[in-house]
């Protein structure tokens, strides 16, 4: 079922507005892409560039020397190549300044522009409101000429910051704000990233980004709703620069996720603040962030199928997010076992010597009945609440007395334990001769299978356990006061020998826990929960 982009689209080829489709995604390099641009990025390259044949541009929107940084420019070339997206075309807008810089002198010579010496202050103070006209600026009429050599003395350097402005000349009493004369460019002694210090003007993002498009021969403009009022603004710039084939806006709605930080400039807090480890910290929304924690590509991309493009801004559930990863690695990822609370087992009907190999089922959902060697020995470790002294209700795992089957073994009966206060510290079981997993005729019914490790050979992981970073409360309150003060618990945990050769990057599903992905960064071993067993998203 097509969009209504798509639509677009489809009636401009049939119309013959264009013959080619260009479309371009424009971050600005001020910090890294979060969760909302993988929509930006989705519609724009898959959903339009590559469905219609067509070409996408990955442009760089530096205009603010003062936010931007290369470390950023390389961190989104690199998201957009892990989500697949096309970067043989990487363009930035500042290779555009002497262009942009020849359009603003144009709208001068035409009258459609003028120097001003209004304080940003005294701009916004006489825009009007929704409901009241704007004030004209007593330099609104300066001669063109005098205008001119003003905007020049401002791109010598001779003009300090916020002394001078370059205004569009357009309406101040329009209805739609952002046509009552608006600020196209500053004075701003700032070294730029990629253009040194040989400007000290930079244009307004509303009056870079349409000339940008219009430059690279973009059709369609593809952008966010609270840019809609935008629009005739952009339209304007386009017509006045007198650029032939204009591109055209068109918005959607942008991502907005439950308890998920979508804004760059608090995404920034955080990592300032170090209330997070960094952009990449897996609590993150980033992309960087969601890549270091285990979610694929192809997880994103399909979460960003599922929801669609449409017109109307609404909210979606955190669950369909989850539940697209769990998905994928449901099919994909290799099980394995980790005891993230571990108390001590001994088998007290097997010597020191013990020690067998099991079959292990490498992951039930392929199909192929494949399986790797595990061992067992008469000391393992189990989950801590996987054994009760006095069980609760309902109960089924391990109590004295009773019998549970270990995952791919044997079927063990608890016949003892010790503990320090009111802490098991030590577990007895005897195996159940007979009980072997695969060869088993014994015709004993257990209510309940549960993890281990071999004690004799498992190794010490470090398992974090992630949540959100906001708490479920009120989204009104300030996001600062809503921070989850149980987003990251770190365990010591006990792990199968298996996984000390986990790739860095590789998920697994931990057995009865969840899905966990070897940390991309430390050198130890460390694995990140992904998503947990349990689906309650409604699908």
């Amino acid at each position: 079922m097509s969009n209504f982009i798509e639509d677009i689209i489809s009636d401009d080829l049939k119309s013959g507005r264009c013959k080619e489709v260009v479309t371009r995604f424009p971050p600005e390099p001020n910090g890294y892409l979060h969760i909302g641009h993988v929509k930006s990025i989705c519609l724009n390259y898959y959903g339009t560039a590559v469905k219609f044949g067509g070409r996408f541009n990955l442009r760089f929107d530096d205009t603010n020397p003062a936010k931007e940084d290369d470390e950023f420019v390389r961190s989104i070339i690199d998201d957009v190549k892990w989500l697949g997206a096309d970067t043989t075309r990487i363009l930035f807008a500042s290779d555009y300044f002497d262009k942009m810089y020849e359009c603003a002198v144009l709208l001068i010579k035409k009258g459609k522009a003028y120097v001003d010496d209004m304080s940003a202050e005294e701009v916004r103070l006489t825009r009007g409101t929704l409901t009241e006209p704007g004030k004209e600026s007593k330099n609104r009429d300066r001669p063109i000429e005098e205008s001119l050599k003003l905007f020049e003395d401002m791109k010598n350097g001779l003009v300090p910051d916020g002394a001078l402005i370059l205004r569009a000349k357009i309406d101040m009493s329009s209805p739609n704000i952002n046509m009552r004369d608006p600020v196209i460019y500053r004075v701003l002694h700032e070294e730029h990233h990629r253009q040194g210090n040989k400007w000290c003007i930079y244009p307004m993002y509303d009056f870079a980004h349409p000339i940008e498009d219009a430059v690279e021969g973009i059709t369609h403009s593809i952008c966010t709703l609270e840019f809609e009022d935008h629009r005739p603004l952009y339209d304007w710039i386009v017509r006045e620069c007198e650029f032939k084939d204009p591109p055209h806006q068109y918005e959607f709605a942008r991502l907005s996720i439950q308890r998920t930080i979508m804004s760059k400039r608090y995404l920034k807090k955080l990592v300032d603040s170090g209330a997070v480890d960094g952009w990449d910290d897996p609590r993150m929304p980033t992309i960087a962030g969601l890549r270091r924690r285990g979610y694929t590509p192809s997880s994103l991309i399909d979460f960003c199928e599922k929801i669609g493009v449409s017109k109307a801004n609404s909210e979606v559930e955190t669950g369909l997010l989850e539940s697209c990863i769990r998905d994928e690695l449901n099919i994909t990822a290799e099980r394995a076992m980790a005891v993230l609370d571990p108390v001590r087992l001994v088998i007290v009907n097997r010597d020191d010597n013990y020690s067998e190999e099991l079959d292990f089922e490498i992951n039930p959902t392929a199909g192929d009945g494949e399986t790797r060697k595990i061992t067992i020995s008469n000391e393992l470790y189990i989950e801590r609440s996987d054994f009760e002294i006095t069980p609760p209700p309902k109960f089924k795992r391990l109590v004295l007395g009773g019998t549970v089957r270990l995952k791919g073994a044997y079927i063990i009966k608890a016949v003892g334990y010790e503990t320090d206060g009111d802490k098991v510290t030590l577990v007895k079981a005897e195996i159940i001769e007979g009980t072997k997993s695969g060869e088993d005729n014994s015709g004993i019914k257990v209510k309940g299978v549960i993890h281990w490790v071999n004690a004799k050979d498992c190794i010490d992981v470090e398992a974090r356990m992630y949540d959100y970073l906001l708490l479920d409360v009120d989204e009104k309150v300030d996001f600062s006061e809503r921070m989850n003060p149980d987003s990251l618990k770190v365990l010591s945990a006990k792990a199968e020998r298996y996984l000390a050769s986990a790739p860095k990057g590789k998920s697994y599903q931990f057995l009865r826990q969840g899905y966990f992905c070897r940390d991309s960064k430390s050198e130890k071993p460390v694995f990140n929960l992904v998503v947990s067993l349990k689906d309650s998203y409604k699908k």
